[in-house]
């Protein structure tokens, strides 16, 4: 069966690095990104020259109407859905501490890193499932260190978000399991993608990765080899996971 695929926030970082891995394996896949076009026209290009096929969806995450459009054009370019990887994500601009949190940022955050991999998820669901006609499939929710962690003084409400993505993925699991859709999550510790720099953190990799037990900070693709071993046959036995990606950092 062909692999058809959709990886949110796929334009640069984990995403990226997944739908490359994708393409080389003969995947079709869907490469969404919400502002980053030319970001995601070379992905695409990258899933094309390694093998695969894929186009670039712009979506966001945040959106309801975005994400049902972002499944009907492949629907319509690809045919049936194998594959979700959940992954766009979002943050603040700068830490906080608790007596400073904005409500409407704090909302920004949890439509698209929580609500949106629900709507996501639904989405996928009614595609993959066999309750529905499908032939069954993967989803693969990211989620982050934070949701260990907290991430107190800096991203409380990011963190909170993320660890709503291990619950939803949990109860999840158990729902669709005898309808042939796994559901597992990617707990993701410091790795080296552009998020750092959009939250006001440039420097963070640099001055974090010493602090992980192996010394050095993730790299995407690594993230995206658990990513690739959760969507494929491989991992039949797995659903309801949660994988920790991180190096032993806590």
């Amino acid at each position: 069966m062909q692999e058809v695929v959709i990886v949110t926030g796929a334009s640069s970082g984990i995403g990226a690095a997944t739908a490359r891995m994708l393409g080389a394996a003969g995947a079709h896949v869907v490469v969404n990104y919400n502002s980053s076009k030319e970001l995601a026209d070379g992905v695409v290009a990258d899933v094309v020259k390694l093998g695969g096929k894929a186009i670039a969806v712009k979506a966001n995450m945040g959106s309801e109407a975005d994400i049902v459009r972002m499944f009907e054009e492949c629907d319509k370019a690809f045919g049936p859905l194998t594959g979700l990887v959940n992954n766009a994500g979002v943050n603040g601009t700068n830490h906080r501490s608790a007596d400073t949190y904005d409500f409407q940022e704090a909302m920004d955050i949890y439509a698209v890193n929580a609500i949106g991999v629900l709507i996501c998820c639904r989405e996928g669901i009614k595609r993959m499932s066999t309750k529905f006609g499908g032939k069954g499939g993967s989803i693969v929710n990211i989620s982050s260190i934070g949701a260990l962690t907290g991430s107190p003084g800096r991203f409380i409400h990011y963190a909170g978000s993320k660890a709503a993505v291990d619950t939803m993925t949990k109860g999840l699991a158990v729902e669709v399991a005898r309808d042939g859709v796994r559901v597992n999550s990617i707990r993701p510790g410091m790795v080296d993608t552009p998020i750092h720099a959009k939250a006001g953190q440039a420097d963070r990799v640099k001055e974090f990765a010493a602090k992980n037990p192996l010394g050095r900070a993730g790299r995407p693709e690594e993230v995206a080899e658990a990513i690739i071993w959760l969507l494929s046959n491989k991992a039949s036995l797995v659903t309801g996971a949660v994988l920790d990606v991180m190096g032993a950092q806590r």
